[in-house]
């Protein structure tokens, strides 16, 4: 047996682990060697779609190549998933889709994706809070008078989410369970037609983005109560926040995110986020997410998104079990 002394041991260590970086650096330098497609989770016109089309061009014009941008709407979202798994591993095939693909989702469907372990988030593009919302004639015109009048009339007051199991549901939970009140859920299949009922007075409450609020709002159409971000939103600054009126455990942010799949080579994740961070830094990028009804993303590390998406997940699972919700 031949014996290896320690100078020799650690040159071997050092040239094996030389080695092993050799890939990565080449598939860091070979990226991108084709155009990009970046594949959306829902349908064309959508927020997901608006957004992967404002961030697409520049990130792809930053990495030296063309891209095109593929609504795939459907199942949840797991439609999208899977046409991002069933292509090459090497980050030449990007999504763009909500956070809660990873952390509402699995609690709501019962899918054959494991979605915590086959999506690997590189950034963070926009992000922005729900605001819980009344048709103008509600008698309330604050939070406060709110639950006071839902404590008045037990039983009889109903609160919309665009589907069961989400966090527009999930907050409608956590308000009765922090106010002491017991608001009725109704889901619907989308926010278009639950805010619809909403306008028709059919249902007086809901909770919905703020995204797809805001026009209505601005128009007159609803009113706002409170938003759950962590500070008032720019577009919504006389909304107070749910934490300003003593709700916190209501603070909840949702975030338009750039998924991979967690084995594209590191090198290549590690370029795509520092050029999303690059795109999202634009002040045209910035202003026209504001005029989306979004924040522009934080920039946050992948490890720090994916810690974020755990503990989300815990919280929609926690709030769901306890009403014995279960996914279909």
């Amino acid at each position: 047996m031949t014996t290896i002394s320690s100078p020799e041991r650690r040159q071997l260590l050092a040239a094996v682990a030389l080695a092993a970086l050799v890939p990565s650096r080449a598939a860091a330098q070979g990226f991108p060697s084709k155009p990009l497609r970046v594949v959306v989770a829902g349908p064309a016109g959508a927020s997901a779609d608006l957004i992967a089309r404002l961030v697409t061009e520049p990130l792809a014009k930053n990495l030296g190549q063309t891209a095109i941008v593929e609504p795939k709407p459907g199942a949840a979202g797991a439609i999208a998933v899977n046409d991002l798994l069933q292509a090459p591993h090497d980050g030449h095939t990007l999504l763009v889709g909500v956070n809660s693909l990873v952390s509402e989702i699995p609690h709501i469907v019962k899918l054959r994706i494991d979605m915590a372990k086959s999506l690997r988030p590189l950034a963070e593009l926009a992000r922005g809070g729900l605001v819980l919302v009344g048709h103008p004639i509600f008698p309330a015109k604050n939070l406060a008078e709110l639950v006071a009048y839902v404590k008045a009339h037990p039983g009889k007051v109903n609160v919309a989410s665009y589907s069961a199991g989400t966090l527009s549901h999930v907050l409608g939970l956590l308000l009765n369970q922090a106010a002491g009140i017991d608001l009725l859920h109704v889901g619907y299949k989308g926010s278009s037609p639950a805010l619809a009922d909403v306008m028709g007075n059919h249902v007086p409450l809901m909770f919905d983005s703020i995204a797809t609020s805001l026009p209505l709002i601005q128009g007159g159409k609803i009113k706002a109560f409170a938003v759950s971000t962590p500070r008032r939103s720019p577009v919504l600054p006389d909304v107070p926040t749910f934490t300003e009126l003593g709700y916190p455990k209501l603070e909840a942010l949702a975030w338009m995110g750039l998924w991979c799949p967690p084995d594209v080579p590191a090198a290549t994740q590690a370029r795509v986020h520092e050029t999303a961070l690059k795109v999202l830094a634009s002040p045209a990028v910035r202003e026209r997410l504001l005029e989306l009804g979004f924040d522009v993303g934080a920039p946050r590390s992948p490890d720090e998104m994916a810690a974020a998406l755990k503990v989300d997940s815990d919280r929609v699972g926690a709030v769901l079990k306890s009403i014995g919700f279960q996914p279909e």
